[in-house]
């Protein structure tokens, strides 16, 4: 029989639309069907890798979702071109060992992306608005780095979280309002306005 050993792991790089973050893909599944938001070195408890990365002074913020880690660098930090070798480097190597990415039983305490799903107790607007997000929203956000969290919806006004490369994305707010404001208001005449906040 032959040992075939780890897997070997490929990394690329996608630019998103915030000049901030860069997105890792990798040909490997990090946290399939989930994501997780890690905005500061505190919240990294629940992902072994997010505190490995950390150790880079040049890091700011993490998301990992299905195969991807979205990064966002400091703003006084190097040009992406001279920090992505580095972390594809380390990238490849943490995968290859078959290292933790995310502890399931921390991230389960933590706030994660589950605030998209419907719920049985959800009103019919409600269900509506999270089956929007989840088919139309999330698939397009997520090829930029990033994921819109649903958080509440009140008498016409819907209120979302942006992640990811979408934190702090200069061309967020357009994204919001031309795309994703404007396509509730057609499909959902009851939504009126629709705005993001900080979580």
């Amino acid at each position: 029989m032959i040992k075939t050993g780890n897997p070997v792991i490929s990394i690329y790089t996608e630019m998103t639309p915030n000049p901030e973050t860069m997105k890792f893909v990798a040909n490997k599944l990090l946290y399939p069907g989930k994501s997780i938001d890690i905005p500061d070195e505190e919240s990294a408890k629940a992902s072994p890798l997010a505190q490995e990365l950390f150790t880079f002074p040049f890091i700011k913020s993490i998301f990992i979702a299905s195969n991807f880690v979205t990064l966002t660098k400091t703003s006084e930090a190097e040009d992406w071109q001279d920090i992505i070798p580095t972390i594809k480097q380390f990238l490849k190597h943490y995968m290859e060992e078959n290292k933790v990415i995310v502890n399931e039983e921390l991230a389960a305490t933590l706030k994660t992306d589950s605030s998209n799903i419907v719920l049985a107790d959800d009103d019919d607007v409600v269900k509506r608005i999270k089956e929007l997000l989840e088919n139309y929203v999330k698939p397009a956000v997520e090829m930029d780095g990033g994921a819109i969290q649903f958080k509440s919806y009140d008498d016409g006004r819907v209120n979302l979280v942006m992640q990811g490369s979408c934190s702090g994305c200069p061309s967020s707010m357009i994204t919001l309002k031309a795309g994703i404001e404007g396509m509730m208001k057609r499909m959902i005449p009851e939504v009126k306005e629709v705005v993001a906040e900080s979580e």
